[in-house]
């Protein structure tokens, strides 16, 4: 067996990442690897934002790979390996390689590695049981060295590279007299050590003699042979035994399955692959790696013990904002500084949340109690998350810790906080070039209780003109994609940090009630609110709303 499952750990933030979703997954990822010497990956579940791309272009990091889901895949499966082998070898190698390893199909590859064909010990049988045809080893091409090595015998004249092409097989019983009648030119004979059966043969033209019991060849039958082209090929085997094992000398190639294989990928899911084999119910299927080559061979015991993925979140515990499939995952951490939004695990895991700005002032903590040293890059990447989540110490859920934590870091990455705070946010609010789409997706999240759901997306500006150029755009995007969302009612932040205030957009099925009730506003109306000293989407706008919902 060959364990294909990557023992590697995803560290994976929220769907629609912020900076500090993708920061806090490479600066995790690190100190996990540096604590424990294992192989912990930063993976993202979305496109990266201008914000988010800008700071990994100023401190050189790369951006993490891009996971759609993280379903349990055929890569996570400990399959079977079995080395492919030529369509070339004889039926009793491939029936030996079979025996062997106590398998049912056997895959042939070319010399690339590239997949063409199988053959099943079904078939095997089926060779055994409806071949009669004696043209049958010069039909199929058979090399001479797979007729030698299935005889156990020895070539006396001739060469062993060279394939019969022409003639039959035929036994030598009779006496020369009658030989003569039955012996074509290209014919292989089966003899025994009788001079003048093999010396007819030859004179007859045959290709080939096969001498049985393991007798020998006198020089003027060897001589006669390499004159007349005729190949000699002794063998310590009985002439009952050779004509029962020579058409296992046959190539696998004129037996194998060549066309509609059924094959699977390492990225194919388990659950499509299982409805596969349920209605085709072959013991097994072969598995194609990234470029195409065969690579093992999978059946329905092996996907009943699949690894599944180990995935540590970063930045987020709602269900809805996880990447897809997570219920599927061994799920190892949450490191998080939002609200606890019921996701349920199947195990016990390491979960620390903490009441702070930024999910990246945690992972500071955690390097700081570990005793880790702070590269320069990471210090740097970790400053720059405190700085986005905490609207450079102007948000509310702003913290002496959160502020502690990226001064400190910002000494390490030799950055002056000020200057990279206005130009991330710069190049956040820069939207040339983006569509309303992009806009609204970039920083979307969703939220769910009992029976209540709402999906929110910001945006910060350190300018009214940049904010207030989207806001019309912004409002019917939400208008057209608002069933898509399968969400009551979907809210957008227009923040603008110089002002530390928030114009609320919304739009949805008694959004106006809600949020009058959810912001103590008399009145609500005309799909947008503002709201003065609000900046902050996890701590003045989400519970407010949440709190709302339950009210009603």
């Amino acid at each position: 067996m060959s364990n294909t499952h990557s023992e590697a750990v995803y560290v994976i933030g929220h769907k629609n990442p912020d900076t500090d979703s993708i920061c806090s997954a490479i600066c995790y990822a690190y100190l996990k690897n540096a604590l424990t010497g294992q192989n912990y990956i930063p993976k993202r579940a979305g496109e990266i934002n201008a914000e988010t791309n800008y700071v990994l272009n100023y401190f050189k990091a790369e951006a993490p790979g891009f996971v759609e889901n993280v379903y349990t895949q055929v890569r996570d499966v400990e399959y079977r390996h079995m080395d492919g082998v030529s369509e070339k070898i004889s039926i009793k190698k491939a029936w030996e390689k079979l025996s062997s390893t106590h398998a049912t199909t056997l895959p042939a590859v070319d010399r690339h590695g590239k997949l063409i064909g199988v053959i099943t010990v079904k078939d095997i049988a089926m060779s055994y049981m409806e071949v009669y045809d004696n043209t049958i080893i010069s039909t199929a091409h058979t090399p001479y060295e797979n007729i030698i090595e299935t005889l156990s015998a020895e070539l006396i004249v001739g060469n062993k590279k060279d394939v019969v092409k022409k003639g039959k097989v035929l036994i030598a019983a009779a006496n020369p007299d009658m030989m003569e009648n039955y012996i074509s030119k290209d014919d292989i004979v089966i003899l025994g050590n009788r001079y003048e059966s093999q010396l007819c043969a030859i004179e007859m033209d045959a290709q080939c003699i096969i001498i049985c019991d393991g007798a020998p060849a006198s020089k003027t039958i060897t001589k006669l042979a390499e004159e007349k082209n005729c190949s000699i090929i002794s063998t310590p085997y009985d002439t009952y035994t050779v004509a029962r094992l020579i058409n296992q000398s046959i190539p696998i190639k004129h037996f194998m399955t060549t066309s509609n294989l059924i094959t699977f990928s390492l990225d194919d899911y388990i659950t499509d692959i299982r409805e596969v084999m349920a209605s085709k119910r072959h013991q097994y299927y072969p598995v194609l790696d990234d470029y195409g080559k065969y690579t093992g061979l999978i059946s329905q015991r092996n996907y009943l013990n699949a690894h599944p993925k180990k995935v540590i979140l970063v930045d987020h515990n709602e269900h809805a904002q996880t990447v897809d499939g997570i219920d599927e995952v061994t799920l190892l951490e949450v490191i998080d500084h939002h609200r606890i939004g019921g996701m349920q695990t199947m195990q016990p895991v390491y979960f620390r949340n903490q009441p702070l700005g930024c999910t990246a002032t945690i992972i500071h903590q955690m390097f700081m109690e570990n005793g880790i040293e702070i590269p320069e890059q990471i210090a740097g990447l970790l400053c720059a998350a405190i700085i986005s989540d905490t609207l450079m110490f102007r948000s509310p859920t702003c913290t002496p810790m959160d502020e502690n934590a990226c001064r400190a870091l910002a000494k390490i990455a030799k950055v002056d906080i000020e200057k990279l705070a206005s130009d991330m946010f710069k190049a956040g609010s820069n939207l040339n070039n983006r569509s309303f789409e992009e806009i609204f997706e970039q920083d979307y999240k969703e939220f769910n209780s009992e029976d209540f759901s709402f999906g929110i997306g910001q945006i910060s500006a350190f300018d009214k003109e940049t904010l207030k150029n989207i806001k019309d755009g912004i409002k019917e995007y939400m208008e057209n994609i608002y069933k898509e969302k399968d969400a009551d009612i979907l809210c957008f932040m227009l923040t603008n940090i110089f002002e530390e205030s928030t114009e609320l957009l919304y739009y949805g099925k008694d959004a106006e009630q809600l949020l009058a009730k959810a912001f103590k506003l008399e009145e609500v109306s005309g799909g947008s609110i503002l709201l003065p000293d609000v900046v902050s989407r996890k701590k003045q706008v989400i519970p407010k709303i949440m709190s709302a919902s339950n009210q009603e």
